[in-house]
């Protein structure tokens, strides 16, 4: 009679079994219990690998799969890079070295080419594909011109010295963008989004007129290209809002209601801005864009005015939205008061940008990421109102604080630049499961 001993103890972790220790016999025995069980967590790792594999190849299938998940991920992970080293740069714990452009101009041309394209990418191909009943861009065409966004950010982090390379780089990107926006725009004989197309081939030839500027091909190219970028991206914003928000509002507040609209205010809205746009761009030195940045602030203050309705304050899609406006139409406050109140135009700048652009495209990805993967715009994560009042907090302590406390203008600028960083991040912990998931069906998306 052989003396076998068959001692074992067991951990069950679900879904399978992990076995902490094993004594089979002796010799013979326990040397082939031992090659047993090495033989089985071989396996059992093989199979863990290949199902972690399968699903980052699932993943990326379906980030591939819409323009709005690859850009959006896109678009937060840069603008958290951007802004930490910008942080880190602006504190003096980096010496990041240009030669071509200073800093500032680097940090500008980033977050107006570079994160706010990205963005505006990821809508219109989204936006292009609901308005045309088509599908403009998936798979690999679309990995590759992200691939073309991405090359550019990552050269003009590495400073100056692939300028070259970056500008052919961004450059191509505007011209695919625009070519892949416009075959299904034409096709489809939707003539009324061609305003749109316009504002894109016009980033595109300031981005030109940006990179023509830092080889001294273009004299005061590079701040004509930064402030057109910048004040595009505004025009696009008040383009989209005057089409969607009225649409977002009567939808969202539960109750009906009619908003105001004037035909006579959009015509005002659009050559305001325009009078606006080309004095302070091209004739700066005159001192004249007060003028316009009065009237456009007035403009805005009645479309404010009359898109109002107390319901908006029970959903933060629709007053994160709504203070994005107002965010803007402070900018245009401050530029147009300025030399009365003794206001630097970069708070007007950043009223416009952190504030502006900002609230409204991290609450236009939140919206467009919920609804267009099927889920519930009315009954969001609860935490969104956290990851929202962190950006605006971001806009207040950079515009409102060096207002009433400009000695501590580095402290105010220090602390939004955290506070963007941590409002991103926590977009894209709380969304990086949403944009990475195919869409999910029988939800209410809100009329997305």
């Amino acid at each position: 009679m052989l003396g076998i001993r068959f001692n074992y103890s067991i951990t069950i972790t679900q879904p399978h079994f992990k076995f902490e220790y094993i004594d089979f016999g002796q010799g013979y025995w326990q040397w082939q219990s031992k090659i047993i069980i090495s033989y089985w967590e071989i396996s059992h790792l093989r199979r863990i690998l290949q199902t972690k594999e399968k699903n980052l190849i699932s993943a990326g299938t379906v980030v591939l799969k819409n323009g709005f998940r690859v850009f959006f991920l896109g678009a937060a992970l840069f603008s958290i890079i951007s802004i930490s080293l910008w942080f880190a740069i602006y504190s003096g714990a980096v010496d990041f070295s240009v030669d071509r452009i200073n800093i500032f101009q680097w940090h500008a041309h980033e977050m107006i080419f570079g994160y706010s394209m990205a963005v505006i990418a990821g809508f219109l191909i989204t936006a292009v594909g609901n308005w045309t009943k088509s599908n403009v861009l998936d798979g690999w065409k679309l990995a590759v011109l992200f691939l073309i966004w991405s090359t550019g950010r990552i050269l003009l982090l590495c400073g100056d010295s692939y300028l070259l390379v970056a500008g052919i780089t961004d450059i191509s990107f505007s011209v695919l963008l625009l070519i892949t926006l416009a075959i299904p725009i034409i096709a489809a004989r939707k003539w009324v989004q061609l305003g749109l197309l316009a504002k894109v081939l016009l980033l595109g030839i300031a981005n030109l007129f940006f990179y023509l500027g830092s080889f001294g091909r273009f004299e005061n190219g590079i701040n004509i290209g930064i402030y057109a970028g910048l004040f595009l991206v505004i025009g696009i914003i008040i383009t989209i809002s005057r089409r969607v928000f009225p649409f977002f509002i009567e939808r969202g507040v539960g109750y009906p209601i009619q908003l105001f609209n004037s035909r006579l205010l959009d015509i005002c809205s659009l050559l305001g801005f325009l009078a606006f746009f080309i004095v302070e761009v091209f004739y700066n030195e005159l001192g004249w864009a007060n003028y316009p940045a009065g009237f456009m602030a007035v403009v805005m203050t009645v479309r404010i005015i009359g898109w109002y309705t107390p319901g908006i304050w029970r959903v933060p899609l629709l007053w994160s939205l709504f203070v994005a406006l107002m965010f803007i139409d402070a900018g245009f406050f401050l530029f147009a008061l300025s030399p009365i109140l003794g206001v630097s135009k970069f708070v007007s700048v950043h009223a416009f940008a952190v504030g502006g652009i900002g609230v409204v495209t991290l609450a236009m990805m939140v919206r467009v990421s919920l609804g267009h993967t099927g889920r519930k715009i009315g009954n969001p994560p609860a935490h969104l109102s956290w990851i929202l009042l962190l950006i605006i907090s971001a806009g207040l302590v950079r515009v409102v604080f060096p207002i009433f406390a400009v000695q501590y203008y580095s402290v105010w600028i220090g602390i939004s630049q955290l506070l963007w960083v941590g409002a991103f991040g926590w977009f894209v912990v709380s969304y990086l499961p949403i944009l990475t998931t195919p869409r999910i069906s029988s939800a209410d998306t809100g009329g997305e």
